[in-house]
């Protein structure tokens, strides 16, 4: 319904020593992990060895009802996993997690971030004889996994072995018959976290509000390159590819992550308040009010204002019972698709300069029906601060960025043009340096190669994100 940036998928692990309910411990961690991808989520659990699972399209309440909770029924392991596509189109082969069998046993993958190297892996795969049933990357991950298992001495020999094959992002979380495996690339693109039960098992998630969500205890976040093994033996940490700096995707603070779960010792909340006081000072306008777009942009706009002084102002209300049916099948209709998710408060802007914080701008459709909105009620300026840079290059990494030529920011030269376009009296973006700075200094690293164009890897040329469908397709 909206010009805005997606994330790829969100996933959630247990280990229990004994069986139990990890089913529905798993329903309510995905729910806590729901903003990360509406596509489409699944559950696998593992009993004595056994396998079952259940996943289709929708949302975690659409697609999970009591009966198909209770059917997977009790088992000591659990894998769930929720999906935004970025490689690989919205259909139920590519639900996951991934379950595989094979000659030395099951194993089931839950996938969080993009293979650069995905299309180079499956040829491979294929000239050798595999069939692939998905269209997703993650297939490729399981292949060379499974692959480097028929020689290995172990499960977790096999995953550190075969990431030796796998570039790009990728924070995943990996079921076998006996053990829960979290791994995350060396440079840390995506966020993955490890906590413990109050029965004293483990739970790996994407971020530490769905540990929160599950009642668990937030113990620490996976270290990038990390292969970390969760048995009845404990936990074991496999460093062999722990040899660069962290990389983290910046934006996962300034907009995918949710406001109460600490990445890398940094609470995103915070982050998203210094992102605000930071593009104060690098753009201050003389102005009344200080709102923001529900609800990625409020953080920023509460430290715009502090820093600023300007007072903070409730701008709009936002209409929570919008979901995916929501159609809009005309022009018009989708002319009003604003209005029917966000309200302005007219008391708040009426007569006054309004200083309006978002997280971004892609297209900038959305961007100029929020400020006619605005300027309806009354608002006699509306000055945008946009608490990120502007995204003028592609993600390889995990992000669904739009293709450039539908950058609003790749089509127009300066700030003043772009304001033009949306209807603002003027338009500021948060400098590359200052989103640098969002963090503690002792955080992490950040790729930043959506607004930059450096990518802390190599990255490929030319390839379209759905490749796999193009050439079925054909």
């Amino acid at each position: 319904m909206f010009d805005s940036i997606h994330e790829e998928c969100g996933v959630f692990g247990i280990f229990e020593s004994s069986a139990t309910n990890v089913a529905e411990t798993t329903y309510l961690g995905l729910y806590a992990l729901q903003h990360r991808g509406q596509e489409s989520c699944g559950i696998a659990v593992c009993d004595d060895g056994v396998f079952r699972q259940h996943k289709g399209l929708g949302l975690v309440g659409e697609v999970f009802t009591k009966d198909n909770l209770d059917n997977l029924g009790m088992a000591n392991m659990a894998l769930g996993h929720v999906r935004y596509s970025t490689t690989g189109g919205n259909n139920i082969n590519n639900v996951q997690p991934l379950v595989v069998r094979h000659i030395k046993g099951n194993l089931a993958l839950a996938h969080n971030g993009n293979l650069t190297n995905a299309s180079e892996l499956r040829s491979h795969f294929e000239l050798n004889g595999a069939i692939f049933h998905s269209t997703s990357d993650t297939e490729d991950i399981a292949y060379s996994i499974v692959s480097e298992r028929l020689q290995s001495r172990s499960i977790e020999n096999a995953v550190e072995m075969a990431m030796y094959n796998l570039k790009g992002a990728y924070s995943c979380c990996l079921m076998s018959p006996s053990k829960l495996i979290a791994f995350r690339d060396p440079n840390g693109f995506r966020p993955l976290c490890l906590g413990i039960t109050k029965t004293g098992g483990y739970v790996v998630a994407s971020e530490s509000c769905a540990i929160d969500a599950v009642g668990a205890k937030f113990i620490r976040d996976i270290l990038p390159g990390e292969v970390l093994v969760i048995s009845e033996e404990g936990l074991k940490s496999i460093k062999t590819h722990c040899e660069k700096d962290s990389s983290l995707c910046v934006f996962e603070f300034i907009y995918f992550a949710r406001p109460d779960s600490v990445i890398e010792g940094q609470s995103v909340h915070a982050a998203r308040q210094n992102a605000g006081k930071i593009l104060a000072n690098e753009s201050p306008v003389d102005a009344d009010v200080v709102i923001g777009v529900p609800d990625s942009g409020i953080d920023a706009a509460l430290g715009y204002s502090e820093a600023s002084k300007i007072p903070y102002g409730i701008g709009f209300i936002k209409n929570k019972y919008i979901g995916r049916s929501f159609i809009n099948p005309t022009q018009k209709g989708r002319e009003s698709a604003v209005k029917i998710k966000l309200n302005v408060i007219k008391e708040t802007v009426e007569g006054k300069r309004v200083i309006l914080i978002d997280d971004s701008i892609v297209r900038g459709t959305t961007s100029a029906r929020i400020i006619k909105l605005l300027k309806d009620s009354g608002a006699k300026e509306v000055h945008v601060r946009i608490s990120s840079p502007a995204f003028k290059f592609p993600c390889y990494f995990g992000t669904d960025i739009d293709s450039k030529e539908n950058l609003i920011a790749c089509k127009y030269d300066t700030n003043e043009e772009i304001a033009k376009v949306i209807g603002a009296d003027s338009l500021a973006y948060l400098s590359i340096d200052g989103a640098k700075k969002i963090a503690n200094k002792s955080c992490c690293g950040f790729c930043d190669g959506c607004f930059s164009g450096k990518y802390p890897v190599e990255v490929p040329e030319n390839e379209e994100k759905n490749i796999f469908e193009q050439k079925i397709n054909r």
